[in-house]
């Protein structure tokens, strides 16, 4: 049986709704007023709210698990603190400080943007290839992933993982369609940008 002070985690639904809101927020620092980002941005409220759920409504991987092999995992296998059996409550904050570094890149790379290219008004507006765009070409998808994988390292479910491969998979989608347009919109320039700088992660990849 799971012991009862674990069990009182759970059922609190208005931390669910807070924490959705919490990590939704960030979906506002996104353009996704087009068709193409429907999925992606889908993808990632659908972790959020999984997430949520299940570390503080109902573990339904706990119970999944418990109904197929018949016993309970230890918490940190696929339910629970992910990194606490090993390392305590580090582990949450390694998991917290990876999401901040995330949620900052959404941030910084939506200033950017919003200063400099992302003008409503018009339409238009110059290629940004200095601050975080100067080491990254997609610094707000490296951000989700970040945050998200933050999440993970603190509570890591079957859900979670499955969604996370997913979000993956959708915003490099995304991304390369987007740089489709960015070619179309700049050009050569844009070319250029794209030889020298990489895409999510910094010298890497």
């Amino acid at each position: 049986m799971i012991e009862e002070n674990i069990l009182t985690h759970f059922g609190n639904w208005w931390a669910v709704l807070v924490w959705i809101a919490i990590y939704g927020v960030f979906l506002l620092f996104v353009p996704f007023y087009k068709k193409s980002s429907v999925k992606p941005t889908g993808a990632y409220l659908a972790f959020v709210v999984a997430f949520a759920i299940e570390m503080f409504g109902i573990p339904f991987s706990m119970f999944a698990l418990g109904g197929i092999f018949g016993i309970w995992l230890p918490e940190g296998i696929l339910w629970g603190h992910t990194l606490g059996t090993y390392i305590g409550d580090l582990g949450t904050w390694i998991g917290v400080l990876v999401s901040l570094i995330g949620a900052a890149l959404v941030l910084i790379g939506w200033k950017k943007i919003h200063t400099n290219y992302w003008i409503k008004e018009t339409g238009e507006g110059e290629l940004v290839t200095d601050g975080v765009y100067k080491y990254l070409r997609h610094p707000q998808y490296t951000g989700f992933f970040l945050i998200t994988f933050g999440i993970m390292l603190g509570w890591a479910t079957i859900p979670l993982i499955v969604l996370y491969v997913l979000l993956l998979v959708l915003y490099y989608r995304l991304a390369k369609k987007e740089e489709d347009d960015m070619v179309d919109e700049f050009g050569e320039e844009y070319e250029e940008y794209r030889k020298k700088t990489k895409m999510f992660i910094p010298y890497i990849v």
